[in-house]
């Protein structure tokens, strides 16, 4: 079965060579946004051979191609997710290194009016929260 980012790659007209194929169907399957070392660790159970330059150069690539997207959530690591067919934000719990995505409206509509107010149209944006969980005694102190 094609991957999601096989066929985009497919679309675009990008040479699919076998260990782009396992790239391309490994990133399709993450839940997560791993970085090249973790793409490379899931690539190498399918195909030892994969070495981690190539899966260097085929991220790369596909974000050239406008197939993935880069990520810095400031530890150091770029990290992946194929672009997303809808916009969403992230939450980086800095602890546990755990990116969480979201969507909430209303700070969708804060950002509109700010860049309205400063007199432009918002064509684009990133939203990254940096958090700790909160200890059970601040939660219920919150409500």
């Amino acid at each position: 079965m094609t991957s999601r980012i096989e066929r985009l790659c497919q679309d675009k007209g990008l040479k699919m060579t076998e260990q782009r194929r396992v790239i391309a169907r490994v990133l399709s399957e993450a839940h997560d946004h791993p970085d090249v070392e973790a793409l490379h660790h899931r690539a190498t159970a399918v195909d030892p051979r994969i070495s981690i330059a190539t899966v260097y150069r085929t991220v790369r690539l596909f974000e050239e191609a406008n197939i993935l997207e880069k990520h810095d959530f400031r530890d150091g690591r770029s990290r992946y997710e194929e672009i997303p067919e809808s916009h969403h934000d992230h939450l980086i719990d800095i602890e546990s290194g755990k990116v969480i995505e979201f969507r909430n409206e209303e700070i969708e509509g804060l950002q509109r009016a700010v860049a309205e107010k400063l007199g432009y149209r918002l064509m684009d944006h990133r939203l990254e929260l940096y958090a700790v969980p909160m200890k059970r005694d601040e939660s219920k102190n919150r409500r």
